[in-house]
């Protein structure tokens, strides 16, 4: 059963280090949480290490620029590890050929700059899906649009045996009040329809392994057991960091604020039977980080 705490610091003396989902949990897509910066800026007062671990298909430094202009402060946190990376990674190694089909929003293109931490990346051509070799997919063309509109053009792509490469694994998200479609989403349905989705983000593997790393660049080995991951994606944050066999602080309020009945904290038999119809168990469980 999962503990319920009332703040951040009656557990933090445990880790050394924190694996911090943004939103949802630290900002809304709109404003940082107060409450959320404070306690991340406390604890690294205290000598833990912030690493923000988000399933954004920006570059590290989009998501950093984004970080400055939500009013997150740079105080409450070290390094970051997104699944753009992740999935940058993969693409210019050609998992999904050199020439893709790309599906997203005209902010997303610098998904595509030139990738220079890898000795030999391939030439990356965007193409229309009639002459690709994969898909590319950061998002919906259109965050409202039901992604069934998209079944004609993947029904085509899975005929041709090609790939998607998802770099956003969630399937929502809530900016500031209006939910929106993420590229989980379409992934998701690409699977369903017989094709291959290719995920690097929450709740996979790669993308924890690129947080261990930016972990150690700057300078700290620490060791699963002394890490916590805090996120309000049941089935990104949560199942992640426990198929990881890392401890997981679940953030109610955010995706699930209404299955669970979360106002300040969520309601305890709400969130039994939420945690149980998921087949999660969180560690520990808080309605909102702070």
């Amino acid at each position: 059963m999962t503990q319920i705490i009332s703040k951040l610091s009656e557990i933090s003396a445990q880790y050394d280090a924190l694996f911090v989902d943004l939103w949802g949990c630290v900002h809304n897509g709109v404003k940082a949480f107060p409450a959320a910066n404070q306690a991340l800026k406390d604890y690294r007062k205290a000598g833990g290490k912030v690493v923000l671990v988000t399933n954004s298909p920006k570059p590290r430094a989009g998501v950093q620029k984004q970080l400055g202009a939500f009013g997150v402060d740079e105080e409450a946190w070290d390094t970051i590890a997104s699944s753009g990376d992740s999935a940058r990674s993969a693409l210019y190694q050609g998992t999904v050929g050199q020439n893709v089909y790309f599906i997203g929003e005209p902010r997303d293109l610098p998904f595509f700059d030139p990738l220079k931490v890898l000795d030999k990346p391939i030439e990356i051509r965007r193409v229309p899906l009639d002459e690709a070799e994969g898909i590319v997919c950061t998002g919906p063309f259109d965050a409202q649009a039901d992604p069934q509109n998209m079944h004609s053009e993947f029904s085509y792509a899975q005929s041709k045996g090609l790939k998607l490469l998802c770099a956003n694994p969630d399937i929502i998200v809530d900016r500031g009040s209006t939910r929106e479609w993420c590229a989980g989403a379409l992934a998701q349905l690409y699977s369903e329809m017989g094709g291959e989705s290719l995920y690097f983000g929450k709740p996979h593997a790669p993308i924890y392994d690129l947080a261990r790393r930016r972990l150690a660049a700057i300078g700290e080995s620490i060791p699963d057991a002394r890490i916590l991951a805090i996120g309000d994606g049941i089935q990104t944050d949560i199942k992640g960091a426990m198929d990881e066999d890392i401890d997981a602080l679940f953030i109610s309020g955010g995706l699930a604020a209404g299955e669970t009945k979360t106002e300040n904290q969520p309601d305890p038999d709400a969130l039994k039977s939420y945690l149980a119809t998921e087949n999660q168990a969180p560690r520990y469980t808080i309605g909102f980080l702070r």
